[in-house]
């Protein structure tokens, strides 16, 4: 099994070298780990050559931060045009959805505009260079996310941890567009539908690391063998064997990023 998202440069070096170690004895062949930042970034290059074959790196800035200045947008490009040949996505690329309502309920607002634009030159960049994207796009975010794809006729496209409505998962789907399920499909009702419909060929599974979950995982350190757990549920819900599942979900990781 492939953990298709987490965060492994946000885990402490100790837990990292453990985190390693644990992957092939539980089943975990290896990890797309994405980025928040320039920093980030090269924190995730330096993983990937000190674990070759097991982590691959995504190279991208996280739209819930606060927006980065241009030059700092430009320095980051810069350095992603640098290491094309190393990055397996850009990503972590999208939306800024959470931050947007945190805004609201502090009676501020962020600039939207600004955060498309952003969005559009990584996903001009991707298209450049035939790269994949991971996008941080929910809710009416994904409406917009699926637009400026189409406009960039960008195809493939990864929407991490996914949430929406009826009538855009069945757009994302129909564009080819794949998904990634956490931990939560587990406890969350809203996912457990989603993962009754998008089609079995363009999902995948995920951590989001060290993210926390609830229910079995409350209290555990998020790392890579939770998505076993991940396929079983969704095995379940599409009534399938196990084993049928997690090779299809490994296909899918593998044929989308060419792992």
């Amino acid at each position: 099994m492939i953990d298709a998202h987490i965060h492994l440069d946000q885990y402490e070096d100790a837990a990292i070298d453990r985190l390693i170690k644990n992957l092939q004895p539980n089943g975990i062949e290896g990890l797309v780990s994405v980025s928040t930042n320039l920093e980030s970034s090269k924190a995730n290059l330096t993983l990937a050559k000190q674990y070759p074959g097991i982590v691959h790196p995504a190279f991208g800035f996280h739209p819930e931060n606060p927006l980065p200045s241009p030059e700092d947008i430009s320095r980051l490009l810069f350095w992603m045009k640098l290491h094309i040949d190393d990055m397996i996505a850009v990503g972590e690329i999208g939306l800024p959805y959470y931050l947007r309502r945190q805004s609201a309920k502090e009676g501020t607002s962020i600039n939207m505009n600004a955060y498309i634009e952003l969005l559009e030159q990584f996903l001009s960049f991707a298209k450049r260079h035939d790269k994949p994207v991971i996008l941080h796009a929910v809710y009416e975010d994904a409406d917009l996310a699926c637009d400026l794809l189409e406009h960039y006729d960008i195809r493939k496209a990864h929407f991490h941890w996914f949430k929406g409505t009826k009538q855009t998962t069945q757009r994302m789907a129909e564009q080819g567009y794949y998904i990634s399920f956490t931990p939560d499909l587990l406890y969350e009702a809203e996912i457990i539908e989603l993962a009754h419909t998008y089609p079995a060929d363009q999902v995948m599974v995920e951590t989001d690391g060290p993210w926390p979950f609830k229910s079995i995982f409350e209290g555990q350190l998020t790392q890579p063998p939770m998505v076993l757990h991940v396929a079983g549920a969704w095995a379940a819900i599409r009534e399938i064997d196990p084993k049928e599942a997690c090779l299809q979900l490994r296909k899918n990781t593998r044929r989308f990023y060419g792992i």
